[in-house]
């Protein structure tokens, strides 16, 4: 089995425009993820995928393989789709761009739970330790059966007792692990789901197709910025990490 990783990369956002790009301590993010990618596989296996002309721009000056799609596109996955169609590969590694604090290990493991699962689609997740993001409307909650195969996600605060209180809880985690023809049927679909659209989590379509999903559990290390503030946050992780080392 052929492995690539594709990192969706798009300019316009509505919480934050140009998110890619933005810099963390004078480093584009996007440069960020692809830096740890390229500890997992070899450059040539490595690529982001995006539909803007500044962020191509960048991510060539860098060293990076890009591949340009359509501004169509209704999510990253459907990019990914149209991205896989250049890419000589079995299996897709999906790796937000959005998460600049990403650790090699976790996408190693998502990449080894689908060597034992080649034609499973996996996605990572995490424990949830506070309630401020088991709150949080940008954070999607995970909800597995006894083989950690999802049931259902949402950013809903789920799941909770009788009193509405945070017990325990999972929240997804942004690697993915596609085969190529289950893209396919995805993007083919043409449209987001009901639960799809409703959520905005796009991994629903999957489920509302009819997929099974293995969940994986990796590091609570990686935090998605979908917002200035999230990145600030980073940043401060990021200063807090170095000074240990100093």
């Amino acid at each position: 089995m052929k492995y690539a990783i594709v990192i969706p990369a798009r300019y316009k956002s509505s919480r934050f425009e140009g998110k890619p790009l933005a810099k963390i301590k004078g480093k584009p993010m996007i440069a960020y993820v692809y830096d740890v990618c390229i500890k997992v596989l070899a450059k040539e296996n490595v690529y982001v995928a995006t539909d803007d002309d500044r962020i191509k721009e960048f991510c060539e000056s860098y060293g990076m393989r890009v591949v340009m799609t359509s501004r169509e596109c209704l999510t990253g996955t459907d990019r990914v789709y149209e991205a896989s169609k250049q890419i000589d590969a079995d299996v897709i590694i999906n790796v937000q761009g959005d998460e600049p604090l990403i650790l090699e290990n976790d996408i190693k493991k998502i990449i080894e739970a689908s060597k034992t699962s080649p034609k499973k689609i996996i996605n990572g997740m995490c424990d949830i330790d506070d309630e401020n993001d088991f709150r949080s409307l940008t954070v999607p909650k995970v909800v597995c059966n006894l083989d950690n195969e999802l049931l259902y996600m949402s950013r809903a605060s789920i799941p909770t007792n009788k009193k509405g209180e945070f017990v325990s809880a999972k929240k997804q985690v942004c690697i993915y692990a596609f085969p190529k023809n289950n893209l396919k049927d995805f993007y083919e679909y043409g449209k987001k789901t009901d639960l799809e659209k409703i959520e905005d989590i796009e991994i629903l379509r999957f489920l509302e197709l009819g997929y099974k999903i293995q969940m994986v559990s990796v590091s609570q290390s990686s935090i998605a910025v979908d917002t200035p503030e999230d990145l600030e946050k980073v940043e401060q992780i990021l200063l807090k990490t170095e000074e240990k080392f100093i």
